[in-house]
C-alpha cells in the first residue's frame, strides 16, 4: 500500500473537473510519480505494451503515446523495438520527466478531448494508458485519435468501467457498425492498481482503424 500523500494525489486527479486542474496536479506529482505508481502495482502500461507488441509490427513508426506521463511506456517501447515514439501529455512537469528518459522523438504539451494539431493519418499506432478514466478524458477524446491514426494502424487504450458503462461501449459499437474501426481485442476487466482502495475495473482495448 502506498502512502497517504499518494492516495490524496490520485483521488484529487480523479476528482478534477477542468483540464488545468489535472495539469497542475500532475505537475506537482511528477517528481515521485514513477515510484508511487510502481508501489501501487500499476498495470496499465504493461498491459498496453503487450497489446501493442501483439498487434503492431516491430519498428512501426511513428507512434504516439497519448497521455505519456513520465514516459513509462515510451521507455519500454524503445527497448521493445519501436524507435520513433512521440509523447503527448497535459502536464509539462510530467513531460519534463519523460524527456529525461531520452526515448521520445517529440514532446507535445496538449490536452486530449478537443482538436489536436496533427495531420490526418499521422501515426502508425497510438497508445493511451490510464487516460480514459474518471476526471480525465471521456469518449469525446476518441474521434481525434482515430483521425490521426492511419488506416490499418492500431489504437491501444484502457477504459475504466465507469466510462465504459456511460457511453464508451455504445460509441465503440457505433464506430464498428459504421466500419470506422474494428475491435480486434478486448481484455477481461482488471483492477489497474491492486495496491489502492479504488477497485473499479478497467479493460484494455485494441482498435484497428479501417
Amino acid at each position: 500500500m502506498t502512502d497517504g500523500k499518494h492516495l490524496d494525489a490520485l483521488s484529487a486527479a480523479y476528482a478534477a473537473k477542468r483540464p488545468e486542474e489535472v495539469a497542475a496536479l500532475y505537475d506537482r506529482w511528477s517528481q515521485t510519480y514513477d515510484a508511487d505508481m510502481s508501489a501501487a502495482g500499476y498495470r496499465h502500461p504493461t498491459i498496453c505494451l503487450a497489446l501493442i507488441a501483439r498487434h503492431l509490427p516491430r519498428g512501426a513508426a511513428p507512434l504516439l503515446d497519448a497521455g505519456a506521463g513520465t514516459g513509462l511506456i515510451g521507455e519500454w517501447l524503445d527497448i521493445s523495438g519501436y524507435p520513433q515514439v512521440e509523447a503527448l501529455d497535459i502536464s509539462q512537469g510530467m513531460l519534463d520527466q519523460a524527456a529525461r528518459k531520452g526515448v521520445y522523438s517529440a514532446l507535445h504539451c496538449l490536452a486530449l478531448g478537443g482538436a489536436l494539431p496533427f495531420a490526418d493519418d499521422a501515426y502508425a499506432g497510438i497508445v493511451s494508458a490510464g487516460v480514459f478514466t474518471s476526471g480525465h478524458v471521456g469518449v469525446e477524446g476518441l474521434d481525434e485519435l482515430i483521425r490521426i491514426c492511419r488506416p490499418g494502424g492500431v489504437i491501444v487504450l484502457t477504459v475504466k468501467n465507469t466510462l465504459w458503462d456511460q457511453g464508451f461501449a455504445a460509441r465503440i459499437a457505433e464506430l464498428e457498425a459504421q466500419d470506422v474501426v474494428t475491435r480486434v481485442e478486448e481484455t477481461r476487466p482488471y483492477v489497474s492498481m491492486p495496491g489502492e482502495a479504488d477497485t473499479v475495473p478497467s479493460r484494455g482495448l485494441v482498435l484497428r482503424v479501417n
